[in-house]
C-alpha cells in the first residue's frame, strides 16, 4: 500500500490541498502585477466648474436658445437646454455634469434619449473640453469657455456623414426667471 504525504492549508475553517493554495497565490500575484487599463482618477473636482452655473441665452433672430445650470452639489450640476423658433420648442435636452471615480463627465440626453457621456479632457481656467471619441454619437467634442465680459461660448464638434462640423453658441447671461 502506497502512502503519500499530503500538504494542506486551512483558511477560514476550510481545508485546501496545497496545489490549490499555490495556484491561488500565483494567480493573485499575477493579477496584482498586471498592468491596469483603467484611467487614473481625475484630479479635478466638480466645484471647479461652478462658472457654468446660471441662466444663459443666445438668439440669432430665428432661433432662441436657452441653457440653465445649477450650482455644484452632491457631485453633480444639473442642466437643461431648449431651442425655440416661432414660439415652438424645436429641440430640448437634459444635461448633467457628474463627478465619477475616473473623472468628470458631461452627460447629454438630447430630446430625452438615452444618455451620452463626454469625459472631461482638459480644464484650464474657465475653459472645459469634454470628449467622446469612441462613441457612435456624431458629437465628439464639447467645449465651454467663459469670457472676461461674463459671456459664455459653447462649441460642439463632430462628424455628420463623414464630414467634420462645428457649431458655436455665443451665450449671454439670461434675465432672471
Amino acid at each position: 500500500m502506497e502512502h503519500r504525504a499530503h500538504c494542506i492549508a486551512v483558511f477560514g475553517g476550510t481545508i485546501y490541498a496545497m496545489p490549490t493554495v499555490i495556484a491561488w497565490l500565483v494567480l493573485t500575484a499575477m493579477a496584482q502585477q498586471a498592468p491596469s487599463t483603467a484611467r487614473p482618477a481625475s484630479t479635478h473636482q466638480i466645484e471647479e466648474l461652478a462658472w457654468f452655473a446660471g441662466a444663459w441665452e443666445t438668439d440669432n433672430g430665428k432661433v432662441h436658445v436657452e441653457e440653465y445650470w445649477t450650482v455644484p452639489s452632491g457631485g453633480t450640476m444639473l442642466g437643461m437646454g431648449r431651442s425655440v423658433r416661432d414660439q415652438k420648442t424645436i429641440f430640448f435636452e437634459y444635461l448633467r455634469l457628474e463627478q465619477r471615480p475616473d473623472g468628470i463627465y458631461y452627460v447629454a440626453q438630447p430630446r430625452g434619449r438615452p444618455p451620452v457621456d463626454f469625459r472631461l479632457d482638459s480644464l484650464q481656467g474657465q475653459e472645459a473640453v469634454f470628449v467622446n471619441p469612441g462613441h457612435s454619437d456624431h458629437l465628439k467634442r464639447i467645449v465651454y469657455r467663459k469670457h472676461p465680459d461674463g459671456s459664455l461660448t459653447g462649441r460642439v464638434e463632430g462628424v455628420d456623414d463623414g464630414k467634420p462640423f462645428a457649431s458655436d453658441f455665443a451665450y449671454r447671461p439670461a434675465k432672471p426667471l
